[in-house]
């Protein structure tokens, strides 16, 4: 096996994190702009509908700018522990590179949701964008939303990456798919479709109601979009990199390593 593929890629785990910091402490605070107390955004849009849809679409773009940018062309832009989970099952990241990217992405949310702090009162109205049941929403009706949301969110990103034509648009795919689920979906449990995104705001806001759904939701989601990529029912998805964007970019052999230990074989067998 090539000597690379044993090595942690820092740079691209560093790389991550911030990418996933940025993308909290962006997003979190257009949630906080759209839906915080006191903000001019209530009286321009009084429609809670509608800030739902613009504050979908808001999020998704910084998660597509992140993957276009020069963080994204490190790291792949996973940004999403079920993300980096979905690619390691489909074999394309090795373990320890999968257990790192989870790791650094909960502490570039960690580190990305404490600015919310200088939002104050407006960003304490909506627990900084914590992801909590919406009022009158059992327990399995929150985690269900978890479920489909996450499993529609796996399921479009490959169905992207797996098709040539498509794959250089991935990233554009996540500011409309965002807008639609969270105006739909948001009422009932946020629509979180990510642990490090609800991990963040929640421990700034020290607000765990029900955590387990947005860790098993998210979870249990990807499984179900594997399923049915693996069952081949809804085609033929096939991934080639574990990157959303900058595909061929792999300077520390995080994304191709198998290539390279296919390349080792073949020069042990000649």
């Amino acid at each position: 096996m090539a000597e690379n593929s044993v090595k942690f890629p820092y740079p691209v785990l560093l790389a991550e994190a911030t990418g996933t910091g940025l993308v909290l402490l962006a997003g979190l605070s257009f949630v906080i702009l759209d839906f915080g107390a006191g903000s001019p955004v209530l009286k321009w849009l009084p429609d809670p509908g509608l800030r739902r849809l613009i504050t979908g679409f808001l999020f998704g773009t910084t998660g597509g700018l992140i993957a276009i940018s020069p963080l994204g062309k490190l790291s792949g832009a996973h940004l999403n522990p079920v993300v980096t989970f979905a690619f390691w099952v489909q074999g394309k990241l090795q373990t320890h590179v999968m257990a790192g990217y989870i790791l650094v992405q909960f502490a570039g949310a960690a580190l990305g949701s404490l600015p919310l702090l200088l939002w104050r009162q407006m960003g304490s109205s909506v627990d900084f964008g914590a992801t909590v049941p919406g009022n009158g929403y059992s327990t399995l009706v929150v985690l269900s939303g978890e479920i489909l949301t996450t499993g529609a969110m796996i399921l479009g990103l490959f169905f992207f990456l797996s098709h040539p034509r498509l794959r250089q648009f991935t990233p554009l795919l996540f500011p409309f798919l965002y807008a639609i689920m969270v105006f739909l979906e948001a009422p009932v449990s946020g629509t979180s479709t990510n642990p490090a995104r609800s991990f963040g705001p929640s421990l700034v806001a020290g607000v765990w109601q029900d955590w387990w759904v947005y860790g098993l939701g998210p979870l249990l989601g990807a499984l179900f979009a594997l399923a049915l990529i693996r069952s081949n029912w809804l085609g033929v998805f096939e991934v080639e990199v574990a990157k959303l964007y900058h595909f061929e970019h792999d300077p520390y052999k995080v994304f191709h390593w198998l290539e390279e230990v296919a390349e080792d074989v073949e020069s042990l067998e000649n």
